[in-house]
């Protein structure tokens, strides 16, 4: 029953127009326009060609926009509407439930990405060996599942009406401060310290790193294990917070509804039995 609901929860996320518009064509639309505009400049010894940073730095983009989007305003919804309350009705563990959720928005995070690198391929002459294409795909993949964590806690603790523009409004601040709209290089020192300590940031390093033909650094694999379990225990407490609706509903809709429909016919035999 779990791999059906997972396959449920993927097929209605890709449905989504708001996923298909944000997701996945406004990062090959940027990454379009500032390819054009700054790709084409000289470079360095040891940088990256402006077309290559821009692909891992919109491929990063929309892959969190992907997961935030499918996690934080669609459970605050399903809260609201009480359809997270049916599915606790029904014989699928939360941790299932849970899970689906997490892993279906990380799966809506492999277009984007995929979309946005064969867009640079395509259009734009990007040229990576196999093993980068391959590694790139896959580490930023992994990575964008830190922002599940957040996109469940936002959307635990949220109501329906502040989750979609807190989680948009997070993610623009965390996008623009951790370089995926100006290139790092030319961050101010304190801006650049601080856009290392964002998950932003470290998910586009990864594919920098890899884009430059060197292996991912300790310390990006850190920040983002380190976010990933830090917003993993807020989730956690916005789930289990006292007073959340969902949980709140759950037993006495099921006790009342259940003694409601069975008091009569459990009264009629108790009362016989003395007599015969």
């Amino acid at each position: 029953m779990s791999t059906h609901f997972l396959r449920l929860e993927i097929i209605r996320m890709l449905r989504d127009p708001k996923y298909l518009a944000l997701a996945v064509l406004a990062p090959i639309g940027f990454y379009l326009l500032f390819a054009t505009l700054f790709g084409g400049g000289p470079v360095q010894p040891g940088q990256l060609k402006g077309t290559v940073e821009i692909m891992v730095a919109m491929a990063a983009y929309g892959a969190i926009w992907a997961v935030l989007s499918t996690t934080a305003p669609r459970i605050a919804e399903e809260r609201q509407i009480g359809w997270l309350q049916q599915l606790h009705a029904m014989p699928l563990p939360t941790s299932q439930v849970l899970f689906a959720k997490v892993a279906a928005s990380v799966a809506t995070a492999l277009p984007a990405i995929v979309l946005v690198c064969t867009t640079a391929a395509l259009l734009k002459g990007v040229a990576l060996t196999p093993g980068q294409w391959l590694a790139l795909t896959g580490a930023m993949w992994a990575g964008s599942s830190v922002f599940a964590a957040l996109g469940i806690a936002i959307g635990y603790a949220l109501g329906a009406d502040s989750a979609y523009p807190v989680s948009y409004g997070l993610y623009m601040a965390m996008s623009a401060m951790g370089g995926l709209w100006v290139p790092p290089a030319i961050l101010p020192s304190g801006m650049a310290s601080f856009a290392h300590a964002l998950p932003t940031y470290q998910l586009a390093s990864l594919g920098w790193r890899i884009a430059a033909g060197q292996r991912p650094t300790l310390s990006s694999i850190a920040v983002l294990a380190a976010w990933g379990l830090g917003l993993s225990g807020v989730a956690v407490l916005a789930y289990r917070r006292p007073g959340m609706p969902v949980r709140r509903r759950r037993r006495p809709a099921l006790s009342t509804t259940t003694l409601s429909t069975t008091a009569p016919s459990t009264t009629a035999p108790s009362t016989t039995v003395p007599d015969a």
